[in-house]
């Protein structure tokens, strides 16, 4: 019989799971006092949180414990990376379910342990709770090194727009775990893989700041979602080049998966383009980039910044001007992930 964290004091749980963790070195003050304390060289931090909530971000019967805390941290990680910061700790915070296996919750631990580690980042503290089901909440700091943030307000008309990261892949994946496929099928493990152990360009926002990128986000709630967040931030419109031509590494991935997926013979490219388009948690960089200046590695150039925006016309019936089209031409996929909307 598995040993549950009902039958474990609160201590006797974080003796196990802390442990699990990693050593903190570069902590002024680790795991367990009241408050961790860091060390901020550049005066400045940044700092950004994710909650992921069992049945409605992730599902147990999908994923690991392992998967579910690299998934939490990499995507955190993924936040600072936007602004142009060096992601260095993190405090992780539970809520679990009394019937939660203990053996879980030490997966979960060795999962954000490896994630961390990639990237050196430290995991310094956090809190403990029972609830009805598993949150996993993770908040990330992140050091400037000096730099100033790369805020998604920056965006000038003529600015290139760059990504770097896979795009498309986690909503593939997504789909495969919905059609009760599994990574046994080696055409969809990549894409399976994708989404349950998502690995950002965590290093390529250092790299798009020190580029001077003038915009950045994390991708993920959709391209078209998340570019529109930029250009409303910015005040601009942004054109996207043709998915199928700007994403073509991923495109021929995707097109083998699409044809296991897809009932019919025909049709394949529109749903790679709708992966694409409005594909979520694939967590690349999006940035902007002066017109002359040169595209950095692991980047490639997606569009431009076309024009400033329109003012709404503020008439009954009348739809607010576009903030991204495609080729010139409005998206039919401009859904994305919604919090509210996508559960």
């Amino acid at each position: 019989m598995l040993l549950t964290v009902a039958e474990l004091s609160e201590q006797a749980l974080l003796a196990r799971f802390i442990p699990l963790l990693g050593a903190t070195p570069r902590a002024l003050v680790g795991p367990g006092d009241d408050s961790a304390v860091v060390a901020a060289p550049d005066a400045r931090f940044t700092v950004s949180t994710d909650v992921l909530v069992e049945d409605h971000h992730f599902r147990r019967a999908w994923s690991s414990g392992a998967d579910i805390g690299w998934r939490a941290i990499m995507q955190n990680l993924a936040d600072a990376a936007a602004m142009g910061a060096q992601p260095t700790s993190v405090v992780v915070a539970l809520v679990l379910p009394p019937t939660t296996a203990v053996a879980w919750v030490e997966d979960l631990a060795r999962g954000m342990a490896a994630a961390c580690s990639k990237y050196g980042v430290e995991i310094v503290g956090g809190d403990l709770s029972a609830g009805p089901v598993i949150v996993v909440a993770v908040t990330v700091h992140g050091d400037l090194q000096g730099r100033d943030p790369v805020l998604r307000s920056g965006a000038s008309v003529g600015d290139q727009v760059i990504h770097a990261g896979l795009r498309g892949w986690s909503a593939a994946g997504l789909m495969s775990l919905e059609q009760g496929r599994d990574a046994t099928d080696r055409v969809l493990a990549p894409v399976i893989g994708a989404f349950v152990r998502p690995d950002p360009p965590i290093a390529s926002g250092v790299v798009a700041a020190r580029a001077g990128a003038t915009a950045m986000i994390d991708l993920s709630d959709g391209l078209v979602r998340d570019a529109g967040r930029i250009a409303a931030a910015s005040g601009v419109t942004i054109d996207l080049l043709d998915p199928l031509a700007a994403f073509l590494s991923d495109v021929s991935e995707l097109r083998v998966v699409a044809h296991v997926l897809s009932a019919g013979p025909d049709g394949h490219d529109d749903l790679v383009r709708h992966w694409l388009l409005a594909g979520g948690e694939d967590h690349g960089m999006l940035a902007t980039l002066p017109p002359d200046a040169i595209v950095p590695p692991g980047f490639t150039r997606i569009g431009r910044v076309v024009s400033a925006a329109s003012p709404p016309t503020g008439e009954p019936g009348q739809d607010s001007p576009p903030l991204v089209t495609v080729e010139g031409e409005v998206p039919a996929a401009q859904s994305g992930w919604d919090h509210f909307r996508s559960a």
